[in-house]
């Protein structure tokens, strides 16, 4: 493969595009092999033992590590200005795999109040059940973090852009508090990928993603990244993901994640345009009450969404004044717009978290709602369809309501 340094100081596309990989080691093949096994051979037992001793790099088994997912890691690192990434198997495996690495019996973790459902539900009974505490505060707010704050606290985990919202969290500032106490920094930049946001560069220690979202981009296979410091890293992957979790991407699914890079920036911007559109004409709709889409001019949060991302992504939410039924109703009228949980595709997706959690409930008694997400809330992942068609979806059905 050719030598990373040959396109690190190149720009991102041209990186996304290249980074990692020269065409004429593989018989001139523009894009990369798969390679689709699960063993590699040794020509000798010397070989194997030095593996084994942590003297060579060498390939051994898929669950560990593949030329595929390396060129793909390899690429994730450089985006987000880190030293090493991880891919895995979901999102999910990466947050598991990391926490499983990072956290023991006994010790305990910050995280923001509101995050991704499964995330949050892994947080309320999957930690505590191996013994791990779990505090959730706002984290925007310094007197309740120092409230939080023990002996046994360990790292500070969270997202931002948040998952429903869609309100950005002050990256650096959480940062640059949680270093002061000794913790590790976990950022979940799903909402944003590489191509909007580099949390490390804010003081991050980790960046997670899940690949089956933005990076990917066509809502056809999962995936999930943990990026950071190659210390860290390669911890996660001998720890966590190798006999912890399991949760290693096959070669096919990073192949498809890889496609999906070469054109994350340029379809970045176009989700952000367009949701920058349907959040001004939702504004101003008569059956709309209040619109959170941070890079709005008029949100509150306009001024650190500006300082920390270089774009809106396609994530925003909305609440109607007719509330947790007329978002039912809206939701229902709709026709281009899928009815989906999913976010960062092609295609405009839209759910209604309230309606989710609530439906749950039969079968999970403590879902609840996460502070700040009300029963009016509706989250739209706005996609690449033409814009007017977009809207004209939406209009149709809140004009409904009026």
């Amino acid at each position: 493969m050719t030598e990373k340094h040959v396109y690190d100081k190149m720009g991102f596309m041209t990186r996304a595009i290249h980074l990692g990989y020269d065409a004429q080691e593989a018989h001139g093949a523009v894009n990369a092999p798969v390679y689709m096994t699960s063993t590699y051979s040794f020509d000798s037992m010397a070989e194997a033992e030095a593996v084994f001793a942590g003297e060579s790099d060498r390939y051994v088994y898929g669950r560990q590590h593949n030329p595929t997912q390396a060129l793909l890691e390899t690429r994730l690192a450089s985006l987000e200005g880190a030293e090493a990434a991880l891919v895995t198997a979901t999102g999910m495996g990466a947050i598991c795999s990391t926490m499983m690495t990072l956290l023991q019996a006994g010790d305990e973790i910050i995280s923001h109040h509101t995050i991704y459902s499964t995330a949050s539900s892994y947080l309320d009974d999957g930690l505590p059940g191996l013994g791990i505490g779990v505090r959730k505060v706002d984290l925007m707010d310094a007197e309740e973090f120092a409230a939080a704050l023990t002996e046994k606290t360990r790292l500070v985990y969270f997202e931002s852009p948040v998952n429903p919202s869609g309100e950005v969290l002050d990256v650096r500032a959480i940062a640059d508090r949680a270093r002061a106490a000794g913790l590790l920094v976990v950022v979940d930049s799903t909402f944003a990928s590489p191509a909007l946001q580099q949390p490390i560069s804010l003081g991050a220690d980790l960046v997670i993603h899940s690949l089956t979202k933005y990076i990917n981009g066509h809502g056809d296979t999962l995936g999930g990244a943990v990026i950071g410091s190659a210390g860290l890293i390669d911890r996660i992957r001998t720890k966590g993901m190798r006999y912890m979790t399991g949760a290693s991407l096959s070669p096919m699914s990073c192949f498809l994640v890889l496609r999906g890079l070469k054109t994350l920036k340029i379809r970045m911007r176009q989700h952000g345009e367009s949701a920058l559109q349907i959040a001004k004409l939702l504004e101003q709709h008569a059956a709309v009450s209040t619109v959170c889409y941070p890079f709005l001019p008029s949100h509150p949060q306009y001024g650190l969404a500006c300082s920390q991302m270089s774009a809106g992504s396609g994530m925003l939410s909305f609440e109607l004044k007719s509330g947790f039924e007329g978002a039912t109703k809206a939701i229902d009228c709709l026709e281009l717009i899928g009815k989906a949980v999913s976010l960062g595709d092609t295609e405009s997706l839209i759910t209604h978290p309230a309606a989710l959690v609530e439906a749950r409930q039969k079968i999970v008694r403590t879902a609840r709602l996460a502070r700040g997400v009300s029963r009016a809330m509706i989250r739209l992942s706005v996609g690449l369809e033409d814009v007017d068609d977009i809207w004209a979806d939406l209009a149709g059905s809140l004009d409904r309501l009026v």
